[in-house]
């Protein structure tokens, strides 16, 4: 399943990246990029995406090992389809690998993109958590506006006798 390279190619960047962070930053030194926009802030987080918290870091590697082999399951039911449904399938797989990695080797995975913009701040993130936030925005955007060009019409019955001869309409307000 060639889809399954797209996941390689964000775990590889975002083992990459997470590595040369942690091997030239000091844990909690932050640098500007463009200004207070964006920054390189080095990070350490114990919880999911975004710094969000929920139950332990087994619960977290083992949720997350779990999600991936269902994805991977997807894909390898979807291998027919276009690319548009498999490759955000493929983003969110890439991004909870690229994240069980870290759960799994350190109980703790590496944030360093912080994003503001006046006194909002984003909580720091990294490339998997793009992945995984990317994959599900375009997921939700296809449910909602992409409608399969084989799904038929299902607001109309079609409703037809053996021979177009015996066929009658009736109105089924005044049989009652």
């Amino acid at each position: 399943m060639r889809i399954l390279g797209a996941s390689l190619a964000l775990v590889l960047i975002d083992q990459v990246t997470k590595l040369y962070i942690k091997s030239t930053f000091a844990l909690g030194e932050s640098i500007p990029i463009l200004g207070d926009f964006l920054r390189i802030t080095f990070v350490e987080n114990p919880g999911m995406a975004f710094g969000m918290r929920f139950a332990g870091r087994w619960f977290l590697t083992l949720f997350s090992f779990i999600a991936s082999a269902v994805i991977v399951i997807f894909l390898y039911r979807l291998r027919t389809e276009p690319l548009r449904l498999r490759l955000p399938l493929a983003l969110v797989l890439g991004g909870a690998i690229g994240n069980l990695i870290d759960r799994f080797l350190f109980g703790k995975v590496v944030d360093f993109i912080e994003v503001s913009v006046g006194s909002f701040h984003w909580p720091v993130f990294n490339v998997a958590d793009i992945g995984v936030s990317v994959g599900m925005v375009v997921m939700v955007v296809l449910v909602i506006f992409d409608k399969d060009e084989h799904q038929e019409d299902t607001s109309v019955v079609k409703m037809s006798a053996p021979n177009p001869a015996d066929s009658e309409e009736r109105d089924i307000w005044k049989d009652q």
